[in-house]
């Protein structure tokens, strides 16, 4: 044997191992289980990992109500998870934008998710985000036995706290969205979600509806503060605001979510269309709000894809409402229980016209100068100054100004 030849055998050698120590990297990561960033604590992130546990695929899961912040501080690091599941598209527009977003194309049944939940409408378009969960919104919480009238109510009737663990203010958000929605109709509620010139912050639209949630809370100083200064879910160990008896509320503003803070009191709750009780009303239904939880791939690693599939899938959906009572996206999926879920669920996946949550749709600067926003407008109503309605909507019209052209797929915010 040459010289050479023992050289070149050598480095073959050498090269035969550092492709075997290649392989055993990938395979090791290829073994490790899929990371979750999600936005459930507690008992219901228990309840969730149960779920995922019976998927039979490893995986990591972190629950934090700061969801929005830790995935941005682990995608600034480099190390965001492979799946982030997140309140709403607005983030996730921004990472797909970016090239940070897997397709999930192939790996759900688009067909069992009607608009506006799948945010595309043709093979061809590459979707970033599917809900795992959804809730409805556009409904008037009240106690069993004590419907309200198809009027407007006081401010002193109506359930309200501003406060959360994360951000403060979107409950007034919801207000003044189903305002625009119930007032204008979903044509040009969408074109405000989306950012199109033609229905800016400081037009009537959405003029017209601030002031008229802005009428509601000129009625009662005090009861404005309270609502400043009130957690939304109500005091820890109660039952949610409605049945906190809270100053003798008697009606709540909230999504289906809801039922979960009223704890075992939740069945003596009945729900109706918010439309005839909003301030400045009585409206019709022209539609109705809708939110959910949406999962994103980060990573293109088979078993990350493999649990996206399995979370979306009918069976997947399926499990996650029975264990959790939730509610789903997925039209194949109905829920159990009485009337009021039934309600629900039709609302969320029959007929008639559905819109995503505006402010979970906007960009992240415009979604958070919307509810600073809220927050001045009751901050001001309780300490009895000119509210300056204008001057608030020019604010965030300038940021909203700012903001990049979105080329990701985020075009469907109201179905037809």
């Amino acid at each position: 044997m040459t010289r050479r030849f023992k050289v070149l055998a050598l480095l073959a050698a050498l090269l035969l191992v550092c492709a075997g120590g290649m392989v055993a990297v990938w395979s090791e990561r290829d073994d490790e289980p899929v990371t979750i960033l999600g936005p459930w604590t507690d008992k219901q992130g228990e309840q969730f990992e149960d779920v995922l546990r019976s998927f039979g695929i490893p995986f990591e899961y972190q629950g934090t109500a700061a969801q929005r912040e830790v995935l941005l501080s682990k995608v600034q690091s480099g190390e965001p998870p492979d799946i982030a599941i997140m309140p709403g598209v607005g983030e996730l527009a921004e990472y797909a934008d970016q090239g940070l977003l897997k397709s999930l194309n192939g790996l759900y049944a688009a067909e069992e998710y009607g608009a506006p939940w799948k945010p595309v409408s043709t093979p061809r378009e590459d979707a970033y985000w599917v809900p795992v969960k959804a809730d409805l919104k556009s409904i008037v919480w009240y106690r069993e036995g004590e419907r309200p009238a198809n009027s407007p109510a006081s401010l002193q009737s109506w359930c309200i706290g501003m406060g959360d663990d994360g951000a403060s203010g979107w409950p007034g958000s919801d207000w003044i969205e189903d305002l625009v929605l119930q007032r204008e109709g979903p044509e040009v509620y969408g074109k405000w979600a989306l950012g199109d010139a033609t229905v800016p912050w400081t037009g009537a639209p959405v003029r017209g509806a601030w002031e008229a949630w802005a009428g509601l809370l000129r009625q009662d100083e005090a009861a404005a503060g309270r609502a400043l200064l009130t957690d939304h879910r109500g005091a820890p160990g109660e039952h949610g605001l409605l049945f906190d008896g809270q100053d003798g509320c008697a009606l709540e503003h909230q999504g289906s979510f809801a039922r979960s803070f009223y704890g075992d009191k939740g069945r003596r709750a009945g729900l109706m269309d918010s439309a005839p009780l909003l301030p400045g009303g009585g409206y019709r239904v022209r539609g109705h709000e809708v939110t959910g939880d949406f999962a994103a791939l980060f990573s293109d690693r088979p078993r990350a894809g493999d649990l996206i599939e399995r979370l979306a899938s009918r069976e997947g959906q399926r499990k996650w409402a029975e264990a959790a009572d939730v509610f789903s996206a997925n039209r194949r999926v109905r829920p159990e229980g009485g009337p009021v879920e039934e309600e629900i669920a039709e609302r969320l996946t029959g007929s008639g016209p559905r819109c995503l949550d505006a402010s979970d749709v906007m960009p992240p600067a415009v979604r958070d100068a919307f509810y600073e926003a809220v927050l001045l407008t009751i901050a001001r109503a309780a300490a009895g100054e000119d509210l300056d309605v204008p001057g608030l909507l020019t604010d965030v019209q300038n940021v909203a100004e700012t903001q990049p052209d979105r080329r990701a797929p985020l075009r469907t915010v109201c179905s037809t």
